[in-house]
């Protein structure tokens, strides 16, 4: 069992042999195999008891009392037993879903993407790739069809054509090799 003294601790223990021995006989009495460690620089004292009654009645007595005018402040340290020589992790407290499922739950369909909307008004003329001194620019104009496909019906019953988009040709291109 350890207890564990907090200063302001009277520094001339840390410096003299008899002061030490002053010290140390203010917890013998209460367990004389009682070991003791001095932290100069931490001003603190680490006291060793072999039973854990004897430093419960050493902290009842002597806890807040004055040692050569000053106050001792008198705190138990766990006892870690360690049984492995490596660290281990901290067990966890709650287990948190990190990837989906191995497989998807009964009964579960993937959707279909919708088609997408066309704003044909936005589309009128739309430069895709501007053009240079070797290649030309790519321009989308949106045309009318005359096949009867792409009609729509309008609220007077009417039928109006929809436009529709028709692929670009490819300009001619002829390979020049130089030798």
């Amino acid at each position: 069992m350890l207890i564990f003294i907090s200063v302001p601790l009277f520094y001339m223990v840390f410096l003299f042999l008899n002061y030490q021995e002053q010290f140390e006989a203010l917890f013998r009495a209460f367990d004389p195999d009682t070991s003791f460690q001095f932290f100069k620089s931490f001003r603190r004292v680490r006291i060793n008891f072999t039973n854990a009654l004897a430093a419960a009645e050493a902290r009842v007595k002597l806890h807040k009392s004055e040692f050569n005018g000053k106050e001792m402040r008198l705190y138990f340290a766990q006892v870690v037993h360690i049984g492995s020589h490596r660290l281990e992790p901290p067990k966890p407290e709650k287990q948190f879903l990190i990837s989906p499922p191995a497989s998807p739950p009964v009964g579960w369909a993937q959707s279909q993407d919708a088609m997408p909307v066309l704003k044909y008004f936005y589309a009128l003329q739309y430069e895709l790739h501007t053009g240079t001194t070797n290649t030309p620019s790519v321009i989308v104009h949106v045309c009318e069809d005359d096949s009867s496909d792409g009609e729509d019906e309008t609220a007077e019953g009417s039928k109006r054509m929809r436009p529709k988009i028709i692929q670009t040709r490819r300009p001619d291109y002829v390979p020049s090799v130089n030798q």
